[in-house]
């Protein structure tokens, strides 16, 4: 890594979230709010000056479930319905807005330094992330502009908005790519507790377990065929001794990385089954008030426990997403879904490609798990253009990875929240998308140009491989403009429609 690289990437980073504030600012003004019909967190402060000068300047960012974020943030886990929402981020803002904002006390309200915090800290951790993902691309695909520009065009992610409202997408995009680094970097233990804690981000954090699973199952493959070159008794006391290690391991990993969940799920079986809250007591009049007004259930002693608490498995979070989400297997294909499919189908569609791509490669790699030893095709004479590090072996893994998300959104989730939920989780999205710039314009992507400056119309960015693309528009191929023109479209579009309660990804 040199730090050109490093200071570019940072800087794209910064200005990218710069410029979101500053158009979401703009969009905010001049587009009126939709009423929706979605939750809103009561304000139970006086409103001052400061309060409604940050209203005017970042109110676009607590729009849709970042209202859920400040509420829980603010007043705790109330309403059943919260507990849809896990713990790490919403605690993470309240303890920034009693330390690190506390002297703004005078000036903003607890809900507006809530706000102001999650802006700041999503901020910083988008910045951060764009520089892990870069380090795990040079890892990984052992190729450091491919990495660079995987990194850059991350600025630019379609979920963009998501990353710098008050959304926990950016704390889970940034735990589980440093996750993933430790582990490349045999480093399991670190990657299992940030593993974990992004389980108490996101409950997807969950399937990140595989990584670790597979990362074990590989090193005993390797040993095996590499290692075990002594005699047969010696070879059975280091196999046994490996795999004993490798089990351990994974299973106290697993472990770990579910726990932050479980004791969550353990938590809302405590508040609404074993309740000792008596409502009138406990929980604020106006917070009361409204779960009257809307069918709110909040924890009371005296009421009849929930339907879900007599389950085998009393589990709030599945029951939650079934009972207030409708989320189930096929259960958003509806005809009138139809638009919210057409907007999740670029990223569908790039990551069905990337799979595809990537398995054509080597389909007998695939077919073996990644475990044999990799052999692409050859290349022809009259094609000598050398194979791009995304067909690399270490990538099969996040292939795998990315794939089960993706089925996953298609079959069980709003499908529009697909293009949000692979952004922030996988970073195959990234890097097929590099991997296609470079492979369709080699020409433009050929020389490192990082130091020369470009015309004054991109003066706020330094030079790079991707402000070349887009400078030079007209002259990109098709292809290119398509996949650059998607992450613009989606990067602007999302600030101008969620922004202002409009329906978004």
């Amino acid at each position: 890594m040199t730090v050109s690289d490093l200071q570019l990437v940072v800087h794209f980073a910064l200005c990218s979230r710069i410029l979101t504030v500053l158009f979401q600012m703009v969009f905010n003004s001049l587009i009126p709010d939709h009423r929706a019909d979605a939750f809103q967190a009561p304000q139970l402060h006086s409103l001052s000056i400061g309060d409604a000068l940050l209203e005017i300047v970042l109110g676009g960012f607590s729009r849709w479930d970042a209202q859920h974020f400040l509420f829980i943030a603010e007043f705790g886990y109330i309403y059943e319905h919260n507990f849809a929402f896990l713990p790490l981020f919403p605690v993470s803002l309240r303890a920034m807005a009693e330390t690190v904002l506390r002297p703004l006390q005078w000036l903003l309200n607890l809900h507006s330094r809530l706000l102001l915090a999650a802006v700041l800290l999503n901020m910083l951790i988008f910045v951060l992330s764009a520089v892990l993902l870069y380090q795990l691309g040079v890892v990984v695909l052992q190729d450091r502009r491919l990495a660079s520009l995987s990194s850059l065009l991350f600025c630019l992610t379609p979920a963009n908005v998501f990353m710098s409202a008050a959304y926990s997408e950016s704390m889970f995009v940034l735990l589980v790519f440093s996750g993933m680094l430790h582990l490349e970097k045999g480093r399991p233990l670190i990657s299992c507790i940030l593993f974990s804690l992004s389980t108490a981000v996101r409950s997807n954090g969950i399937v990140n377990a595989g990584f670790l699973f597979y990362s074990q199952l590989r090193h005993c493959s390797l040993y095996v065929r590499h290692k075990l070159k002594v005699t047969e008794k010696d070879s059975y006391k280091s196999w046994f001794n490996l795999v004993l290690r490798s089990v351990l391991l994974v299973a106290t990993g697993i472990v770990m990385i579910m726990l932050p969940f479980v004791l969550f799920q353990c938590y809302g079986y405590l508040m609404f089954c074993k309740s000792t809250v008596n409502p009138a007591l406990d929980i604020p009049q106006p917070l009361l008030q409204l779960a009257r007004d809307k069918g709110y259930r909040v924890p009371d002693k005296d009421s009849m426990l929930p339907s879900w608490c007599h389950h085998r498995y009393p589990i709030i979070y599945t029951y939650i997403q079934d009972t207030y989400w409708n989320v189930g297997f096929l259960r958003y294909y509806q005809l009138c879904q139809l638009p919210n499919f057409l907007l999740a189908f670029p990223v569908v569609a790039l990551g069905v490609w990337a799979v595809w791509q990537y398995v054509c490669a080597d389909p007998w790699y695939c077919i073996q798990l990644g475990l044999g030893c990799r052999k692409l095709k050859e290349e022809t004479e009259e094609d000598s253009k050398p194979l791009s590090s995304f067909y690399r072996h270490r990538l099969f893994v996040y292939i795998v990875h990315m794939t089960v998300l993706l089925a996953f959104g298609i079959c069980f989730m709003h499908i529009q929240v697909v293009t949000r939920f692979l952004a922030s989780s996988s970073p195959i999205l990234y890097w097929f998308t590099a991997h296609l710039l470079q492979e369709v314009e080699p020409g433009h992507l050929a020389q490192d140009s990082t130091t020369s400056p470009l015309p004054y119309k991109f003066g706020i960015f330094p030079r790079n491989q991707l402000t070349a693309l887009l400078w030079d528009w007209r002259g990109c191929s098709l292809t290119v403009r398509c996949v650059l023109g998607y992450f613009l479209l989606y990067w602007f579009l999302g600030l101008a429609l969620h922004c202002n309660f409009l329906p978004w990804t």
